[in-house]
């Protein structure tokens, strides 16, 4: 869809540098050429000519010629219903400032990540729990507004397996350039096994004083599935797999969590999450162990 958006682009931008190239050059020659007398019936017929072939006939002809194209590609961006295999379903809320990603078919709830099949449609509902926001991956093509309230539909499809980025592109508060999505195409055995892995995942519950602090400060917000059930805040439950960290602010490597859960508020100032200050350093490094353990 975004080579095909991309060819449209380049065949309207052909198309009037074309026009201008003319243009230009009618413009040099009506400056240089020597003046001659005409008639007033002969000034009326040139008039006329110009008036009809250069106002009516020309721009008919590149709007005739732009519906053609950008209408054919424009419906094969629809949702429209297809033969044969159907599109992946998927599920994506924007929120201030991170991704929530269902996959309504099987169950599977993720975070600022969107797992898809390469070589397959796949038909995204997306909408905002809060501001208006904006789904768009520029490699795959299309964007669509993501308002409070109401469902739009886009579908996508990856040629091919790869790493994409997708970007929030509607400005939404103060850490809106810090909403990213990373966006993996799988084959279809890989896509199958990863979405298999978090189905059959089990969660063992953190056990003592770190257990309870972060079922009565953390749980209460986020969901691990089978330990917490929080819907306010990202799911966590391949917090571990994912690359990125608060929505593209940190890379995920060994520590990292650590670092986010002592430091979330000046790395990415505004963000919902309260202050850890008053948990017990050694707790917070176990909680933080255990979240980089939760990996499908």
């Amino acid at each position: 869809m975004a080579r095909e958006v991309a060819l449209l682009w380049w065949l309207m931008c052909g198309f009037a540098g074309l026009v201008l190239v003319v243009v230009s050059a009618l413009w040099i020659y009506a400056m240089r050429r020597a003046p001659r007398e005409i008639t007033p019936e002969q000034a009326k017929r040139i008039n006329l000519r110009w008036l009809v072939g250069g106002g009516i006939l020309l721009p008919s002809l590149s709007i005739t010629v732009l519906l053609l194209f950008g209408g054919s590609i424009g419906e094969r961006m629809l949702p429209l219903p297809l033969l044969g295999e159907q599109p992946l379903r998927v599920e994506i809320t924007g929120h201030q400032w991170w991704w929530e990603v269902r996959y309504p078919d099987s169950g599977v709830v993720t975070a600022n990540q969107l797992h898809i099949p390469a070589g397959r449609p796949v038909d995204l509902q997306v909408s905002s729990a809060d501001v208006i926001h904006s789904f768009w991956v520029p490699r795959l093509g299309g964007k669509i507004d993501m308002v409070p309230g109401r469902d739009n539909r886009i579908r996508l499809q990856a040629d091919e397996p790869g790493v994409y980025r997708g970007q929030c592109s509607e400005f939404c508060g103060t850490q809106h350039s810090h909403m990213i999505l990373h966006v993996q195409a799988h084959t279809d055995d890989d896509f199958n096994a990863w979405l298999k892995a978090r189905q059959d995942a089990q969660i063992s519950p953190l056990a003592g004083a770190a257990g309870e602090i972060y079922a009565t400060r953390c749980g209460t917000c986020h969901r691990v599935a089978g330990v917490s059930a929080g819907q306010r805040a990202p799911d966590l439950s391949d917090l571990g797999s994912r690359p990125m960290l608060g929505s593209g602010v940190l890379t995920n490597e060994p520590g990292s969590i650590l670092t986010w859960l002592r430091e979330h508020q000046r790395l990415k100032p505004g963000n919902a999450m309260p202050l850890h200050e008053d948990i017990d350093p050694a707790h917070l490094q176990t909680i933080a162990t255990w979240l980089e353990g939760l990996k499908p």
